[in-house]
């Protein structure tokens, strides 16, 4: 299942993808990049979303207009988005994100790589590569990307995340840097047109996150760590719970559960196997060992579908949680070495 949205008018999936075919090659699959209006078009969301008050049918039959809720609907197709929004909640039309990306591209451009709709249009998500990138090594690049997310039903934020991907095996690396957010959200309040518009607030957040990360995974590529000590913490950042992890650092094995035990071996094989970690940069470092687990969640974990991946990895779901413990490990290990898999 990938939950795109199929629209029935127009016969077309409500995806856009540059070069590379996904989901089984539905959507509008570009040769080369295109610019905003392009992309709106060919990514089936060139639809305007309304606002209107719900109407309440009386057992007399007269109706009443309420005052106090509401609901939205795709101008296309009339099809409902959202219902039982307050009075407060503003529409952020479609093409109001692509501003929002056209403005921070500004004389240095940006390339639209993917965007979308999902399930009946509620939700739309655009990926824009931005020029300049990340570089670990001598050859591992790391592509730095923005990724933004509307909802048109009242269920969540307008969401602006940077994303940088390890092109080598199209991974995302995303981690809370301390006193460093990687995500802006703004509401779907009145002033939420205009504050999308506050493109540079996003790359004040990209130009802060990105050197920092540069910085620092480099000096993770300098660190060797032994492959049982990968293991060891593979197996600490995917534990689910503090019991768990406590086995895990006793070694108590046979007290954890064979479910989880097959994911962290699963996870093990990733770092061990994969030609992405044999590079200098990954083979029998600590960026390798970081680099597992994020390339897990990434590339070998299956998902329902796409927005369940989306949550999973990027929205603070379990990929982006045990990524986190991944960062978090690797920062004490190169701090402390050995003793990080040491009882409290």
């Amino acid at each position: 299942m990938h939950n795109l949205n199929y629209n029935e008018k127009t016969g077309k999936y409500s995806f856009y993808s540059v070069n590379e075919i996904a989901w089984h090659g539905l959507g509008h699959i570009a040769g080369q990049y295109e610019n905003s209006a392009a992309v709106l078009e060919n990514a089936g969301l060139n639809f305007s979303v309304y606002k209107l008050p719900n109407i309440h049918r009386l057992p007399d039959g007269n109706e009443i207009v309420s005052q106090s809720s509401f609901f939205t609907y795709r101008g296309d197709t009339g099809q409902i988005l959202g219902d039982r929004l307050g009075i407060d909640y503003q529409v952020v039309q479609n093409h109001e994100a692509f501003t929002f990306f056209d403005e921070i591209a500004g004389k240095d451009g940006i390339y639209y790589e993917t965007a979308g709709a999902l399930g009946n249009g509620e939700r739309i998500f655009i990926t824009a590569k931005l020029p300049s990138y990340i570089k670990v090594g001598n050859d591992d690049i790391i592509e730095k990307y923005l990724f933004l997310t509307a909802s048109h039903d009242g269920k969540g934020s307008i969401t602006a995340a940077f994303t940088p991907v390890r092109i080598v095996c199209n991974n995302t690396l995303n981690a809370a840097l301390a006193n460093c957010e990687n995500m802006k959200k703004i509401r779907h309040t009145a002033g939420a047109a205009q504050r999308l518009k506050e493109a540079h607030k996003v790359m004040e957040m990209v130009n802060t996150l990105a050197p920092q990360m540069e910085q620092l995974f480099n000096s993770w590529a300098k660190v060797r760590i032994t492959d049982a000590e990968v293991k060891k913490l593979i197996a600490m950042a995917m534990a689910p719970t503090k019991e768990v992890l406590a086995n895990v650092k006793a070694e108590r094995w046979d007290e954890v559960s064979t479910a989880f035990k097959n994911i962290a071996d699963d996870v093990f094989s990733y770092a061990m196997m994969s030609d992405t970690q044999q590079l200098e940069t990954t083979k029998g470092t600590l960026f390798g060992a970081y680099n597992s687990i994020t390339g897990y969640f990434q590339n070998v974990k299956k998902y329902d579908n796409t927005d369940d991946k989306l949550k999973s990895v990027i929205y603070g779901g379990t990929g982006q949680q045990r990524t986190q413990s991944a960062f978090d490990l690797c920062t004490a290990y190169q701090k402390d070495g050995a003793d990080i898999f040491k009882m409290n």
